[in-house]
């Protein structure tokens, strides 16, 4: 997952999950799904399989770690799901798939020269998240008893207008778009373990949770939302190439400068696609849905068994002992909020 480039402008409040006890989350589920499949691989780089030969790092990661969010820091997850993709993302899209088969062809060239480490860095590039999977992802939800949403559009569209709505506390992706679209919070790196590359560094540092704030975001700024992403379109998004020597700190000097892109010199606004107009909308009307229900449901052992252990391949009693552990979290929570009734 890309997702335009604002972390220059961004100061982040650095978390631990300890702090974000008991809070509620819209998951973006494409961006969560994606970096199970990176990273849930074998020490050669291959994701992990079943029987079959279909691919499981994306169940897995729902299983053994999503769960644990659930059931160790009392976390509420509903997860948004893409819709159709916009017509202006067809480029992007194109864009991410030459990619993958770039990393592809490098990692079997890694392997090939028994370069493991090599190989391992061109893996994480590799995962394609099909419809398939998605679908197999949201069965395990069901089953599991996590609530999910099939967007319209854009997930993060969707998760935005949800805290917008105060219906969950903060968006949980690791993309900066949903600032974009307008989100009042954004979490990045909602996760139990991992490492954050920091290349002009060389070396890595473990990922913390990052919480940021939009309002602040602006404020620290001197913009509102919409100059926000005109800044984005002038760096370049999903939908659009951006003005070329132009970085996040050059794209808010000019929209500072200038209030707007109609504003802008002509020798720079000719840079930018005829569309942005049409682009701009995007982020800031995108179609989402009232139609969904976020409320938790009962876990369902037998179809996880049925399906993950029977169909899947999955051991019956790690499968079990996760179900053990969900309903064991229910029942703290319900007893806690009795507690809290009866002291009225």
């Amino acid at each position: 997952m890309l997702g335009v480039k604002l972390a220059p402008l961004i100061t982040p409040e650095i978390l631990t999950l300890e702090d974000l006890r008991g809070r509620s989350f819209a998951v973006d589920a494409a961006n969560q799904l994606h970096q199970f499949l990176a990273l849930i691989r074998t020490p050669d780089g291959v994701p992990l399989k079943d029987r079959k030969g279909r691919v499981t790092s994306h169940l897995v990661g729902l299983l053994y770690r999503t769960t644990r969010l659930i059931t160790e820091y009392d976390l509420k997850l509903i997860f948004i799901f893409d819709g159709k993709p916009p017509d202006l993302k067809a480029n992007e899209i194109t864009k991410r798939r030459q990619q993958r088969n770039r990393a592809e062809q490098e990692y079997k060239e890694a392997v090939a020269k028994g370069d493991m480490k090599t190989a391992w860095s061109k893996a994480v590039g590799t995962g394609r998240l099909t419809q398939e999977m998605a679908q197999e992802a949201q069965q395990v939800l069901t089953f599991l008893g996590i609530p999910f949403i099939q967007a319209p559009g854009e997930g993060e569209a969707q998760a935005a207008y949800m805290v917008q709505r105060g219906e969950v506390w903060a968006t949980a992706s690791r993309d900066f778009d949903t600032l974009l679209f307008g989100a009042p919070r954004l979490l990045r790196y909602l996760t139990l373990t991992g490492r954050k590359r920091l290349p002009s560094k060389g070396t890595s540092v473990p990922l913390q949770p990052e919480l940021i704030d939009l309002h602040r975001v602006l404020a620290e700024n001197g913009i509102n939302r919409e100059q926000l992403v005109d800044v984005a379109l002038l760096i370049g998004t999903d939908f659009n190439k951006g003005v070329p020597q132009v970085g996040p700190k050059t794209a808010l000097k000019l929209i500072k400068e200038n209030q707007c892109l109609e504003n802008l010199p002509s020798m720079i606004l000719e840079q930018l696609p005829p569309n942005y107009h049409k682009i701009r909308r995007l982020f800031l009307d995108h179609p989402i849905t009232d139609e969904y229900d976020i409320t938790p449901h009962s876990v369902n052992r037998e179809g996880l068994i049925a399906y993950l252990s029977h169909e899947r391949g999955f051991a019956e009693t790690r499968v079990n002992n996760v179900v053990d552990r969900l309903l064991k979290a229910k029942k703290g929570q319900r007893q806690q909020s009795l507690n809290s009734w009866s002291k009225g």
